[in-house]
């Protein structure tokens, strides 16, 4: 069987991703579609507004013959490690032979990344030029890479899609990058018009009635304004920030370089003037939600390295009833173990044990949020 992967959160899934969906089984060379989505918290350092079986049922409803997930400390982590940890999940499963996504535009990702891969070359030497001028690390990445190839990689998809194709050059270098052209609203984008939304603009009008254009009727029934649970988040946020020191701040991925330090001198105040007065050009917003998420959910950057590089496991969300028995079975044929009960939960052991432990505290940390119980081990099937 021959299955295209496509990594993604799904925060909520909207028409745009049903296009993408839609073209890869256009093209009539795969026999199914598994997503790898991040669970319930997403790389943006967001908090998401459904929870993953809820997304990961709209996916399967959209179009998807399998939902998969991935592991909170590789998903609310930068870009190289959100895409390492999923293509080393994808690239562990033998029927995978491609990888899906949408960017701005199509480029020859798997060729860019072998220059940029070179990190003692003269692409690391034009790199440093703008970190040295106090630019962030993904304006300097991409400004590197412009000088170096001649192609502007700024846009947000196309940077996270060379970190695809990093990242399977060293997993599984056959595996074919299938990339599709982004359709409507960029990826910040908040402006709702025309087909396509992005989901950052859809979650800006929470509680509005004209989002039902941007997304499929079974996401729209879903869709809610919780304030409460957004308070909720907050506090949890700000208690933890009080909790540690800077030194435990610098020790999350993007607290270092002196964030640690400002987010403290900060921890008074509301959380939005947190992330507003901590923006700067080198700590851009993104950056410090995503510091201030995995603060709260003690994801060090430290042990999701050693995680990254020596741990993992097959965690099924959703499938599509008539796939279920091809689907599984494609998944089953990974060397990673499968969890799907409580009783395979228990078999893990060592590090593939912790990287659950870890996923499953984000999961009791957004229940918190949400004021219900989150269960973990079951599978939706639709």
């Amino acid at each position: 069987m021959k299955i295209c992967a496509i990594i993604c959160e799904f925060n909520p899934f909207h028409n745009g991703h049903r296009h993408l969906i839609d073209c890869v089984k256009q093209k009539g060379a795969f026999d199914g579609v598994l997503c790898i989505m991040s669970g319930h918290f997403t790389q943006r350092g967001d908090r998401a507004i459904l929870d993953k079986f809820t997304r990961s049922r709209h996916a399967v409803l959209g179009g998807a013959d399998c939902v998969i997930e991935l592991p909170s400390p590789f998903a609310v982590a930068p870009a190289p490690v959100f895409a390492e940890g999923a293509v080393k999940i994808a690239s562990s499963i033998p029927d995978v032979c491609a990888l899906a996504f949408g960017c701005e535009r199509p480029l020859d990702f798997k060729g860019i990344a072998r220059i940029s891969a070179d990190e003692n070359g003269p692409f690391m030497e034009e790199l440093l030029k703008g970190l040295s001028a106090g630019e962030s690390y993904a304006k300097s990445y991409a400004a590197a890479l412009e000088r170096m190839c001649g192609e502007r990689i700024a846009e947000s998809n196309n940077i996270l899609a060379l970190e695809y194709a990093k990242a399977i050059l060293k997993y599984r270098p056959d595996m074919e990058i299938a990339p599709v052209k982004r359709v409507g609203a960029g990826y910040n984008d908040s402006r709702l018009g025309g087909t396509y939304a992005s989901a950052s603009g859809i979650r800006a009008h929470l509680g509005e009635e004209k989002i039902k254009d941007f997304v499929p009727d079974f996401v729209a029934q879903d869709l809610k304004v919780d304030s409460a649970a957004g308070e909720r988040w907050e506090a949890i946020v700000k208690y933890a920030l009080i909790r540690s020191s800077a030194e435990t701040l610098s020790g999350v991925y993007g607290g270092g370089e002196g964030l640690g330090n400002k987010l403290k001198s900060l921890q008074g105040e509301p959380l939005g003037e947190i992330i507003s007065q901590g923006t700067t050009k080198r700590y851009p917003a993104a950056r410090i939600r995503r510091a201030l998420t995995a603060n709260a959910l003690n994801f060090s950057a430290e042990e999701t390295n050693k995680l990254l590089g020596n741990a993992g496991y097959i965690k099924p969300l959703a499938v599509k009833a008539d796939r279920a028995d091809d689907m599984l079975k494609a998944l089953a044929s990974s060397p990673l173990p499968m969890v799907i009960t409580g009783d395979d939960a228990k078999k893990l052991e060592g590090l593939n044990a912790a990287l659950y432990a870890r996923s499953r505290f984000a999961n009791e940390v957004w229940g918190a949020a949400e004021g219900r119980e989150v269960y973990d081990c079951t599978i939706v099937r639709c």
